[in-house]
């Protein structure tokens, strides 16, 4: 799922925080395109971003159609989905009790669950729940490609028909990309094929991303030949990631999507001044040692950008 109203804020310097395999996911894979700076406030610095309406609500939908499977194939109505956001806008609360900044008035959820609700009944339009039994929900995945990182991500829900064949699906609570403008949403849904394949032996036979926010289901057949590909773009980024964090070039990338991003204040692209990395933070998060200072000046190249920074899948 790639709705999570805000990184991981746990700092580098915790001793709780222990050394694992570096990894990647296709969220932070576009980071890094988008802006290697991002990248570095979200990853190495793990700096913390004030929730966005667009990602709570984003969140909030996916949990309800997570648990809408929970039930009785006949019971999985309109009705029954709106009556799970109570209950899982309550939970999300008690884990993140930030969250309620996105509300007007934390204490009328009126407006609120009514445009949530307002994609759930989107959702009834594009799938018909009480026909399908999802294989796996919420699904954390991981493979680690040899002499390369630790791919990881969570895949909303997994399908397998009687066959075996298997279909791998998005929710996405924004609108569907124009056409020509697809790449972006295909390469997540690659590399997650890409991860499952490995996993399972099998390649997924359909990617589908269903698009709440305009009523639009994309869908795309892949093939070896692309998940090869991916897996040599994902080993290039990779490449990349490391030898900026070795060198310490988390330059600024300036593109639209700046007016998205929390770190503004903080881009020397604004005016801004980066906070001094925590020591042994580059090494935990990217698993190598920087060769010398950080440097840090603002290479603008217009209209880059891998997705909508601060916006929900």
């Amino acid at each position: 799922m790639t709705a999570s109203p805000v990184p991981e804020t746990t700092s580098p310097r915790d001793p709780k925080v222990r050394r694992s395999s570096p990894g990647l996911s296709p969220s932070r894979a576009n980071d890094f395109l988008q802006c290697p700076l991002l990248y570095r406030f979200r990853v190495v610095d793990r700096l913390p971003e004030p929730p966005s309406a667009a990602a709570v609500r984003g969140t909030l939908v996916h949990a309800v159609l997570e648990r809408l499977y929970d039930a009785p194939a006949p019971q999985r109505t309109p009705e029954a989905a709106r009556a799970l956001l109570g209950p899982a806008w309550e939970q999300m609360v008690a884990d993140r009790p930030d969250c309620v900044e996105v509300l007007t008035d934390p204490q009328d959820t009126t407006g609120w669950f009514e445009e949530a609700g307002r994609l759930i009944d989107t959702y009834f339009t594009l799938e018909n729940p009480t026909r399908l039994e999802p294989a796996d929900r919420e699904l954390a995945v991981r493979t680690e490609l040899e002499d390369g990182p630790l791919l990881r991500g969570v895949v909303d829900r997994v399908d397998v028909a009687p066959d075996g064949a298997i279909r791998v699906v998005d929710y996405k609570t924004g609108r569907s990309p124009r056409q020509g403008y697809e790449s972006g949403a295909l390469f997540q849904m690659r590399f997650y094929a890409l991860v499952l394949e490995r996993l399972r032996g099998r390649l997924p036979a359909m990617l589908q991303l269903v698009y709440l926010g305009d009523g639009k289901v994309l869908r795309h057949v892949p093939t070896r030949q692309e998940l090869r590909s991916t897996e040599e773009r994902v080993r290039s980024i990779w490449s990349g990631i490391r030898s900026t964090a070795e060198r310490g070039a988390w330059q600024p990338r300036t593109s639209p999507l700046c007016g998205w991003c929390a770190h503004k204040p903080l881009c020397p692209a604004f005016g801004g001044t980066p906070p001094p990395i925590p020591d042994g933070a580059v090494e935990v998060a990217i698993g190598v040692r920087p060769l010398g200072q950080e440097v840090v000046a603002p290479a603008v190249v217009p209209g880059v950008g891998a997705g909508r920074a601060g916006q929900p899948g």
